[in-house]
């Protein structure tokens, strides 16, 4: 398989990854820094397309903000870690050490004197404060700058999210095989991981089976509740496709024919999350789409019920920025992408979800999930 394919490989082809390298020196030269420190995480795998895991011997790409070319800090006994990125290809200079070498003195070494600098938020302490007393200026968070770069998606991460849609919404379409009545949660979670992986996945990465009064808490996992004729069922999985975006969808199914008020009170919400998707367009604040969905259930009586944000970024990171969430005042532009997933909770009673995935266009969104987002009747025998 070509490590430059943009379906399935374990990462996109090297000219993308230039691009971003490109402008994250840019983004850092603009915000007042000389360099940027990644260490092993999503932002890594998203400059690099490094799977790299972080371990108590410091890896690091230091990406100076001039535009000269970036340096990757890595242990010898590590270097393989590296092979499937695309460091090589990119021509960038590899400074490898042993024990007994200090890679702080390399990065620092890397850079000028005082340098500004700052780190992504996954750097561990145990590489932090070393590196801040080496380089003798605390470095500041790159937060601002590494999601200026990752909110937008381009091409690629979109044909990625799509394919994860697709593959999710294809899990969704086999419910009527994993959920039956006199099954336990965990029996039905079980069943729903090996799809996941059937239908494309890289592994599963969550499962929700929320049961009856379980669908109340909207992030409970499974137990070994049985299955009740009746019940209303919260079904969130998601899961990564190569070269590691993932899907993420929600929806509620019911043992059997649903009450009048449970079917009355979904059909609200169903509107709900509708408005907000409708109300999604480059321009508008993320905020203003969690108003949309959530002036609906209030108006409605249902507002208490609606315990947490519409929704949530996503990529390479399950949860990630643009947060879909009051007091957010950042605007949408073309190719966010994001969670729209209202719910309705009652303790000791049940609830009710529904989750697409969508990406902002220039003139509205496009949804990568395409099931149904009614209430799911299933059979009960």
């Amino acid at each position: 398989m070509s490590s430059d394919s943009t379906t399935t490989a374990a990462r996109f082809s090297s000219e993308i990854y230039a691009s971003r390298l490109s402008r994250a020196a840019e983004y850092a030269d603009q915000a007042g820094l000389d360099a940027l420190l990644v260490t092993p995480g999503p932002d890594l795998q998203y400059l690099l397309g490094s799977r790299a895991g972080s371990f108590e011997r410091l890896i690091c790409l230091v990406i100076p903000a001039d535009g000269t070319t970036p340096t990757v800090v890595v242990p010898r006994l590590e270097l393989a870690a590296l092979k499937e990125s695309a460091v090589a290809d990119l021509g960038l200079t590899v400074s490898d050490w042993v024990d007994g070498v200090s890679p702080y003195d390399i990065v620092a070494a890397s850079l000028p004197a005082g340098a500004a600098t700052a780190v992504d938020d996954a750097m561990p302490a145990l590489h932090f404060v070393p590196l801040a007393n080496r380089l003798g200026r605390t470095p500041i968070l790159a937060t601002a700058v590494l999601r200026r770069l990752r909110m937008l998606k381009d091409d690629a991460e979109i044909d990625a999210l799509r394919r994860a849609g697709q593959a999710i919404d294809r899990v969704h379409s086999r419910m009527s095989d994993f959920l039956v009545v006199g099954r336990t949660e965990a029996a039905v979670a079980e069943a729903i991981a090996a799809a996941i992986l059937e239908e494309g996945h890289t592994e599963a990465a969550f499962i929700i089976v929320g049961s009856g009064p379980h669908g109340a808490d909207p992030h409970h996992e499974v137990s070994d509740r049985v299955i009740e004729a009746g019940d209303v069922v919260v079904i969130d999985i998601g899961g990564p496709v190569a070269p590691g975006y993932n899907s993420d969808s929600t929806r509620t199914y019911v043992m059997g024919e649903p009450s009048a008020e449970v079917a009355a009170q979904y059909a609200t919400l169903e509107r709900a999350q509708q408005a907000a998707v409708d109300a999604v367009k480059p321009g508008v604040t993320a905020e203003s789409i969690d108003a949309a969905a959530r002036d609906i259930l209030v108006a409605e009586g249902l507002g208490e019920a609606f315990l947490h944000r519409t929704g949530h970024g996503i990529g390479l990171s399950v949860h990630e920025e643009p947060y879909i969430v009051e007091g957010n005042d950042i605007e949408l532009a073309e190719g966010m992408a994001f969670s729209i997933e209202p719910g309705i909770y009652f303790p000791g009673l049940w609830g009710a979800r529904i989750e697409d995935i969508v990406v902002v266009t220039a003139g509205g969104c496009e949804s990568v999930n395409l099931r149904p987002h009614g209430l799911t009747v299933l059979p009960i025998g």
